[in-house]
């Protein structure tokens, strides 16, 4: 297992600002990146990381979606190392949904995202990938690609009305 690191919360720096490319996807720093996210993400029921939450600035990240404490109706799915992501064209659908962060602890919000996305990214082997994501896993990549950007989910809030403590997302879903 990879070391678990320390998750950037909101306020550090790293979180603002745009994330360089992957240049060489084989290099054993992504490589290794790539393991640790994947740990991380796992070991605190994320369904996502960004790297820039483990305070490296690469586009990267990964989608590792699977029922659990924050997301109990998660589909489940094979951890995914995004390299590169781009979204090569949206949906006209719009959906409002739950997001929390583990960057931005104890908040969850309605976060209004496309449903449908055609993205493309490279795998960590080097693959060139192009596929079109809906619903929740669409969802996890647009909240991580926004992380490469320098934004958060709280930024895409369209009214303090949608935003929820962490005790409030919790009795209304399981309510």
């Amino acid at each position: 297992m990879a070391q678990l690191n320390t998750i950037a919360r909101s306020g550090d720096p790293i979180l603002r600002i745009i994330a360089a490319e992957v240049t060489n996807i084989s290099d054993d720093e992504i490589q290794n990146l790539i393991d640790t996210l994947i740990d991380t993400a796992t070991a605190v029921d994320g369904v996502g990381m960004a790297a820039p939450q483990l305070s490296h600035s690469y586009r990267l990240f990964v989608m590792a979606s699977r029922p659990n404490s924050r997301y109990p109706y998660a589909p489940t799915m094979e951890p995914t190392a995004v390299i590169n992501p781009r979204i090569l064209s949206y949906s006209k659908e719009i959906v409002k949904d739950w997001e929390g962060c583990l960057s931005v602890p104890g908040i969850r919000g309605k976060v209004p995202r496309y449903d449908r996305i055609e993205v493309e990214y490279c795998d960590r082997n080097g693959n060139l990938v192009n596929q079109e994501l809906s619903g929740f896993i669409a969802r996890i990549f647009q909240h991580e690609l926004d992380h490469l950007d320098g934004i958060l989910f709280t930024d895409r809030l369209e009214s303090d009305l949608d935003r929820f403590t962490e005790a409030e997302y919790q009795a209304l879903i399981s309510g």
